[in-house]
Formats: C-alpha cells, structure tokens, sequence
C-alpha cells in the first residue's frame, strides 16, 4: 500500500444535509476526507472533493478533529427539528485503515449512542467493523451496517480494488455481525464478475443483499465511471457480460435461488432507511 499523507484538521460542520441518491437520510457523516482504499471505480474520484485535490485520490486522508465536539453539538440542534437519519459514509470509508490509530469512527459512535439519532446506517468495507460492535449492540433497530463484497472472487477484488480488505475477511466481519444479532446487509456495489456460487456463499452470512452497479449507482447513469475509463479493467471475456446495464438482472436472478425477494434490493432501494 502506497504511502498516505495524513492531516489532521478542524471541520467547520459534520453532520451535511443529504440529498441525490441518499435523498431518503437527513444527513451524512463522513469522519474523513479522502480514503486510502482508493478504489478504482470510486464515484467520489469524479467529485469536487478529490479533482480540486492536488494528490490523486487514495494518498491522501484529512482526519477531522474536533469530529466528536461537532456531532454532539450538531446532533442536538437538528434534532429539535426534527427525525435525525444518517448515512455513515457517502464520500469516504468510515474503517478505513487510518481509524486503527484515530479511532475517530468510535468516538462519533460514541456520541452517537448517548443521543441515538433515529436511524444510522454504516457503510464500509472493512473488517474493523467489528470492534464497535459494543456500540452497534447499544443501537438494537436504529442501526443497519452495509458492508461492501462486490464479488466472491478475491483475483477481481486485486484487480480492480487491490488496497481494499481481502474478500474474506469481509465475510467474516459480515457473519460475526449477524449472528450477533445486528442488522446487516451484503451491499454488492458496484457489482464484479462473481461466481455462480456467490449466493451460496453470502445465504450463510446475513438475510440481506443489495445489488448495484455502475449505471444505477454513480449518480451520473454510468457516465462518471466511463470517465474512469473502468471498462478497461474487464478481462476481455468480461466486458460484455458483467459492464453492462443489464448485468444485474443476471446477478439478480442467481440470487432469486438462494434469497426471497423480500430480502433482495436493488440500488438505491439497499441504500436507503428501512421500511
């Protein structure tokens, strides 16, 4: 993994309205800015937040501070006007490797947990997850942790996410939760050429899938990640079967074997707050 520049600065807000794709949330939470898995296919590339950057996206990590002093100030006043949801992160992986050291994630979980906001929901792709499950266990029903398996083939994680967690250790983490009774969901995002054994696997590990892909989920119908020119990550053999708009439905029906349709979603249907 390349080395990261890390700076610690002072936010002037933490808690940001939410709108576009997470329309359904009051508000967003992102501990970071930046994140060192820098994968390839990141809509957020494509954002102002990473082009007015002078470093390319994935070496660099901006740590905010004073994160916990906003939130709880923050969280109190919106909460006078009204439900308070979040979507934890939309720009950044809130268990990224930085948060070893930082902690930072725990912290706002923290807070978060001595004024519960009405709903949370925790994305990430990263096995660390599992260290606040303390914390997770505090929010019983106010909490749905997402984590990112975009295939069951570790050779494509490498391929287009090589600074990524192992695809293993995601399941894990995605097990460990679940049978300790937290909600989960596997958020397949963007979907990668996978097994067909993919359902089989991910039936043991939790009671919840999402299915995405580059054309519902890049906020742009797909013309942000053809910018990124991901195409060209295929193999050859993959390119017409799995970058295209119709993929998921494929995806889709393999899953139909293993999971009712109550427990299948697809893009920003996964994303949003439960029913």
């Amino acid at each position: 993994m390349r080395e990261k520049t890390i700076l610690h600065k002072q936010a002037r807000t933490i808690l940001t309205k939410a709108s576009g794709f997470l329309q359904g949330y009051s508000h967003t939470l992102n501990p970071y800015v930046g994140c060192a898995y820098g994968c390839s296919y990141c809509y957020v590339r494509k954002m102002p937040i990473a082009l007015f950057r002078e470093q390319s996206w994935g070496d660099y990590v901006d740590v905010k501070a004073n994160a916990k002093s906003l939130l709880i100030k923050e969280l109190r006043r919106e909460k006078q006007k009204g439900p308070v949801t979040v979507f934890m992160s939309s720009s950044t992986d809130p268990y990224q490797p930085i948060e070893y050291k930082e902690e930072l994630t725990r912290n706002l979980l923290e807070a978060l947990t001595e004024d519960p906001p009405d709903f949370l929901f925790i994305q990430t792709r990263s096995p660390m997850v599992t260290r606040d499950l303390d914390l997770f266990q505090k929010l019983k029903d106010r909490l749905l942790v997402s984590i990112t398996i975009e295939t069951d083939e570790d050779s494509i994680r490498k391929q287009f996410s090589p600074q990524a967690p192992a695809i293993r250790g995601r399941l894990r983490a995605l097990k460990e939760l679940h049978a300790n009774g937290i909600q989960t969901q596997a958020a397949i995002a963007p979907l990668l050429p996978s097994s067909p054994n993919f359902p089989k696997i991910l039936r043991d590990h939790t009671n919840r899938i999402t299915i995405d892909d580059f054309f519902m989920g890049d906020g742009s119908g797909g013309k942000r990640t053809k910018q990124l020119n991901i195409q060209n990550k295929y193999e050859p053999e993959h390119v017409y079967h799995w970058y295209d708009e119709n993929a998921y439905k494929k995806l889709l029906r393999r899953f139909q074997q293993e999971f009712r349709d109550k427990e299948l979603f697809i893009s920003q249907q996964g994303f949003l707050p439960p029913t």
